[in-house]
């Protein structure tokens, strides 16, 4: 797809910081150009296997309702063919001037065609390859919006790994700082040697854990690459500050209605009972008779002439015909019948998976929703659960200096507020990606809503090494240590 252009995008300032704090936690690295969501999408469509099956699919469909048409037009045949034949004669009495052998040479060339005038089944089945041809479009449909859907959860999966590797350093790097604090404190003799204990305990476990989230990054990374096809793919961060596109419209019942009007699963269902209807129209015409209209031109040639009739002279005949056939068919050991009763069968199940597919698309559909409403009052009770933290966070800080909490209340409220920050951005993807499905399960997703998610990112070129997206709203710092007043040894 062709990238529509966008004014270059003002980075801000605690972008730009989260971007050096990658940098200086990371190690130096060279400057990538991101991807933006579109631009993975379209390189998926070259590589993803399962797309280029459901386009071959697509493909093989087109060809067999091609088959299908060949039933209604005429068929035209050349054959030619060359005999020799010997012949010993014998009879009882001689008779003058009769060869006791003769050999006959025959040539033959016949043109025959054929054209059907009354076939019922073959109509039908013509009639169910073009609807074979609308199934294969609606999985083609369901296929290219399971891609974008696909690629799109690959691609936060990687910012929401990414974001995790962020908050861990920089709570790795906030919890350092106040362990080197409780160490000094300890040596002047301001705190106990539990202070620097539970600190190093801390230091330790989040440790631990940056361990895990970069093991995680990389097998996100490598699930995106699979995709797309490339190795090193870099997904653009989002910007900040962000806010968050609304659903519109913003009823539930209208997105349902959509669902059941377009949705391309919901499609190949109400097609397979259109075929099936057809399957049964086709086994009850094998009551029917068939009309074919018939011609055809013989040509014979007899080099040496012929025994019969009698002519010994070479000579050529040429032959013309042409005329209608029909066949009636009487009886055929009650096949005809029982593959009726089958045929109703299967129009039965065809009905009632129909009937399955409405009821599945109506509740993915209402679940898609409420997910989608759910995400986005979470994200506003993070986010004022991000500003608290990070009230109580100062508060803490400020009564540590003073003397009125200890080292541990600091190392909590840090922890909360980059667990607060952490589950804010993945909240504020799994609300974005929420969308795309909604949109998927009322099947009208397209590319016009990979480019309402690249207007949200920050467009820019980033540290190739593992930076911090802006999508959770703030920046990380850690925690500079203050002089403390002196206080007595608890």
């Amino acid at each position: 797809m062709n990238q529509l252009p966008r004014p270059l995008q003002i980075v801000p300032p605690h972008a730009l910081a989260a971007i050096s704090l990658g940098v200086l936690l990371g190690g130096a690295a060279n400057l990538v150009q991101a991807q933006t969501l579109s631009e993975l999408v379209q390189q998926a469509r070259g590589y993803d296997a399962t797309w280029q099956v459901q386009q071959a699919d697509a493909r093989a469909a087109a060809s067999r309702a091609d088959q299908a048409l060949s039933g209604l037009l005429p068929s035209v045949g050349l054959s030619a063919g060359a005999n020799r034949t010997h012949v010993d004669l014998h009879t009882s009495v001689a008779v003058p001037g009769l060869a006791s052998s003769f050999n006959n040479t025959q040539q033959n060339v016949q043109v025959s065609a054929q054209q059907p005038l009354y076939r019922p089944a073959n109509k039908i089945a013509y009639e169910q390859g073009q609807r074979g041809v609308d199934v294969a479009q609606a999985q083609l449909d369901a296929g290219a919006q399971s891609l974008i859907v696909r690629v799109s959860q690959a691609y936060f999966d990687v910012l929401a790994a990414q974001d995790s590797v962020q908050v861990a350093q920089a709570q790795k790097q906030a919890i350092s700082t106040q362990l080197e604090m409780a160490k000094r404190n300890f040596k002047v003799g301001t705190a106990t040697i539990t202070d620097s204990r539970e600190a190093q305990s801390r230091f330790d476990l989040v440790t631990a854990q940056e361990i895990a989230a970069q093991n995680d990054l990389q097998v996100k990374r490598v699930a995106l690459d699979q995709l797309v096809g490339r190795v090193g793919i870099q997904p653009t961060p989002l910007a900040a500050p962000l806010s968050l596109p609304q659903v519109a419209p913003d009823n539930m019942q209208a997105w349902v209605d959509q669902a059941l009007a377009t949705q391309p699963q919901l499609r190949q269902a109400q097609l397979a009972l259109d075929i099936a209807k057809l399957e049964t129209q086709k086994a009850e015409a094998g009551h029917k008779p068939t009309v074919d209209l018939q011609a055809g031109y013989v040509v014979n040639r007899y080099p040496n002439g012929s025994m019969t009739p009698s002519i010994p002279l070479s000579y050529r005949t040429n032959a013309a015909q042409i005329g209608v056939v029909m066949n009636m068919p009487l009886f055929a050991g009650f096949a005809v019948q029982n593959r009726v009763k089958e045929t109703v069968a299967l129009e039965e199940k065809a009905r009632a998976q129909l009937d399955d597919a409405r009821r599945n698309v109506e509740q993915s559909t209402r679940t898609a929703f409420l997910g989608v409403q759910s995400g986005q009052a979470q994200v506003k009770a993070l986010e004022a659960a991000l500003a608290s933290s990070q009230s109580a966070l100062e508060a803490n800080k400020v009564g540590y200096d003073v003397g009125v909490r200890v080292n541990i209340d600091v190392l909590n409220a840090q922890s909360q507020v980059y667990q607060t920050e952490r589950d804010l951005a993945n909240a504020r993807y799994q609300v974005l990606l929420g969308q795309l499905k909604l949109k998927q399960s009322a099947g009208v997703l397209s590319d016009d809503d990979l480019r309402s998610i690249d207007s949200l990112t920050l467009v820019t070129q980033i540290p190739a090494a593992v930076q911090r997206p802006a999508a959770a709203g703030t920046t990380a710092k850690p925690m500079t240590g203050k002089t403390a007043d002196p206080r007595k040894k608890r």
